[in-house]
């Protein structure tokens, strides 16, 4: 049986997102949650291979007691098994901190494991460092940004895309790899699963002294990042109306924005302009 472990994040789906401006974490509980979508992805992926290769899949999740949500949702989707880890101690953990608490999970719950599925970045922080870190605290190998998963024996064999190059590479088994989402569109959840998976009992949570953690690794306090201010990015737009001849118009627009236009078409315009009179 291939043992898989999809690990899962809930995001907030606000495009204005609560942010505590004193610690630079933001405040989850004040948000609409929904699955990330590359770990949807990730768990489209692990059901494919599941149904392939007999299959069980375990899906991981960290974070308030809303973050369930996404268990469930995983469960509806086709999980077997479901951890959360829940506990206040656990709250503002950056990614070194996220990764060390998912690996003693893992160790203490998911042992035998063959394969970790994870998306390969979040929509609320976009660090894609987790699933890497991850597997540096099981020391175990790693492919991320994969676009394409087939298992052989014993290996598992990746495609993905890399500085416009198509790579195909194979890693030994137990590894980690991190999904994109181009590929492993997520199946269509039936209402009357949903409702099926709220009722599913097979929901193991997790507190901070069941893994045993080591307080100087714990949340907020054992993270050794800082956020030193969040902000949202404003667009500035200025509109220039530019009058005349169509001929003046155009000598305007090149005195004006030649290096702009020449950067995107990737041609040195003046030099292109004084070469034809």
């Amino acid at each position: 049986m291939l043992k898989m472990i999809v690990c899962m994040k809930q995001v907030p789906m606000v495009t204005e997102l609560p942010w505590d401006t004193g610690t630079g974490s933001l405040k989850r509980d004040l948000a609409e949650g929904m699955m990330n979508p590359a770990c949807k992805h990730a768990l489209e992926a692990a059901l494919r291979l599941k149904a392939e290769h007999d299959g069980h899949i375990t899906a991981i999740t960290m974070g308030p007691p809303m973050a369930e949500e996404v268990l469930r949702e995983a469960i509806a989707m086709g999980a077997d098994r479901c951890l959360m880890l829940s506990d206040r101690k656990m709250a503002g953990a950056d990614t070194l901190v996220t990764s060390y608490t998912l690996a003693r999970a893992i160790e203490i719950f998911c042992p035998d494991f063959d394969l970790i599925l994870c998306g390969c970045h979040t929509s609320d922080s976009e660090t894609a460092q987790v699933g890497p870190q991850l597997a540096e605290e099981l020391d175990i190998p790693v492919i991320a940004y994969a676009e394409h998963v087939q298992l052989g024996d014993g290996s598992i064999t990746i495609r993905r895309v890399s500085d416009n190059f198509l790579e195909t590479l194979e890693m030994d088994m137990p590894g980690l790899i991190t999904l994109t989402t181009h590929n492993y569109v997520p199946r269509y959840t039936p209402l009357a699963g949903l409702q099926d998976a709220f009722d599913e009992p097979n929901i193991l949570i997790v507190s901070a002294d069941d893994l045993g953690l080591d307080e100087a690794m714990t949340g907020i306090q054992g993270s050794p990042t800082r956020i030193l201010d969040v902000f949202s990015p404003t667009a500035e737009k200025k509109n220039i109306v530019l009058t005349g001849a169509p001929k003046k118009i155009v000598e305007e627009l090149f005195e004006r924005f030649d290096d702009r236009i020449g950067s995107v078409i990737r041609k040195d315009l003046k030099v292109d302009r004084q070469s034809h009179g």
